[in-house]
């Protein structure tokens, strides 16, 4: 079925910080996290250079957690416009104009991470600190090639091929007169930081919080499965399936009902009472203290309850009648819940949609009755390889209902179109912000065909 968003209402009405605990690094809670460090003599020694990626980290944080989920959630099928704001609506009804706040917030707070990374990567090269050993220093260069190649990622799904800033600045405004990037171009630039990130990272069995050699691979298969590269996709999510760091736990509540850090989490963000996640607010009914902006759609909620399709998965919702709502960021009036960037629910999938497009359909299959029977749904038997694809897709569908995936994936499989009914392709990128190229001279008439 057809499910138009844009014209689902007649009528609409029109950041947090982060604060990262780690065991093992006691003395990086020491030092307020200084997210603006942006000149040689501001990294200087091993104390400045832990608060720096700590600063890359906050910035991570700043769109990771509430902007970037909300773009990939509220503008597909899952969940569906239910508050008063107009920014909201605006997506929901994949009508976005180039001032939405919502996506102008993402953009720039994603080149924020990228310059917190690029001076993380130009100076602490620099630093001849004996308190920072060279395994030390490799692993904050290396968190900082993952986190800008992140950054870049988004960047490129979510806008296309964008402006490539690749040294630090006091001034993001430097970035004016920058040609924009081919999506191939900017895609590029991500492997190629995965690529520095892969050799200078290692694994630790207790960290899952911070960027590792396996969070690498994990974003190198999801890198690769955009861009169609389906024997590379399924060599890297093996990489990380095959890391007995992780595990699909069960039930499959235990990912988000028991935070922190279980073997599910490839990379989270994680909160505390001094550093919350408040994004519960705009999931939750306004009797327990919510805004109720995001709302399940009927159609989410018939599958997550049908025991054939959502199984287990039927905890990711709450309430009743019109009342119903999802529970993914559930601890209300907490507001410690993690976000999840990277589960290895996902690598299964990658590894099966790779599979399946390789002709491995023996193997696909598996591993998507894999994610299946962990939510307690029966096996399928598929051995047609659209229909096996098909079913990978709503796989992914379910097992990410509120997690910021589904809009990105009816884009890259094209499926936009029939799903939403957003059949012009030019809405499927999302508008540069309208005061970025009304004064970048590099961007006059460059904005995204649409807009």
């Amino acid at each position: 079925m057809i499910h138009n968003k844009q014209f689902k209402y007649k009528i609409g009405i029109a950041v947090f910080t982060l604060g990262i605990t780690f065991t093992s690094c006691s003395k990086l809670l020491e030092r307020s996290p200084n997210d603006a460090l942006a000149t040689k003599d501001a990294i200087i020694d091993a104390g400045t250079a832990r608060a720096a990626i700590i600063g890359a980290y906050d910035r991570l944080q700043s769109y990771q957690t509430s902007d970037f989920p909300t773009l990939g959630t509220i503008t597909a099928d899952n969940v569906i416009f239910n508050g008063t704001l107009s920014q909201y609506l605006q997506l929901d009804q994949n009508a976005v104009p180039p001032d939405n706040v919502i996506t102008v917030s993402a953009y720039q707070s994603i080149y924020r991470l990228i310059n917190s990374a690029n001076s993380v990567i130009a100076y602490v090269p620099g630093v001849n600190d004996p308190a920072l050993s060279a395994t030390e220093k490799n692993s904050i260069l290396g968190e900082a090639y993952f986190l800008r190649a992140l950054g870049y990622f988004d960047l490129g799904r979510g806008w296309g091929g964008v402006q490539l800033l690749l040294g630090p600045t006091t001034d993001l405004g430097v970035i004016k007169g920058v040609k924009r990037s081919t999506i191939e171009q900017t895609y590029d630039q991500v492997l190629a930081d995965l690529t520095e990130a892969e050799k200078l990272l290692t694994d630790d069995a207790n960290t899952r919080s911070r960027a590792q050699k396996s969070a690498v691979y994990a974003l190198r298969a999801r890198l690769h499965l955009y861009r169609k590269q389906w024997a590379s996709a399924e060599e890297y999510a093996t990489k990380v399936i095959q890391n007995s760091k992780y595990e699909l736990v069960k039930p499959y509540k235990n990912f988000f009902t028991t935070p922190f850090q279980t073997k599910e989490s490839v990379l989270e963000l994680k909160y505390s009472a001094n550093d919350r996640n408040s994004y519960w607010n705009l999931w939750y009914p306004s009797s327990l203290g919510g805004q109720y902006t995001l709302k399940p759609s009927e159609t989410i909620i018939s599958k997550l309850n049908n025991p054939n399709i959502g199984g287990a998965r039927k905890t990711l919702l709450a309430g009743s009648g019109n009342s119903v709502y999802g529970v993914l960021y559930n601890t209300q009036g907490q507001n410690t819940d993690p976000a999840y960037l990277i589960r290895i629910a996902e690598l299964y999938l990658i590894r099966a949609e790779a599979r399946a497009q390789q002709g491995l359909l023996t193997l696909a299959l598996a591993d998507l009755n894999t994610i299946k029977n962990r939510a307690d749904v029966a096996s399928v038997t598929i051995t047609d390889k659209t229909l096996l694809l098909n079913a990978i897709d709503e796989e992914r569908n379910v097992e990410f209902a509120f997690e910021a995936h589904r809009w990105f994936d009816l884009v890259r499989t094209e499926k936009a179109g029939t799903v939403l009914g957003v059949t012009n392709k030019n809405f499927w990128l999302f508008p540069l912000p309208y005061q970025d190229v009304l004064s970048d001279p590099a961007l006059e008439g460059k904005n995204n065909p649409g807009y």
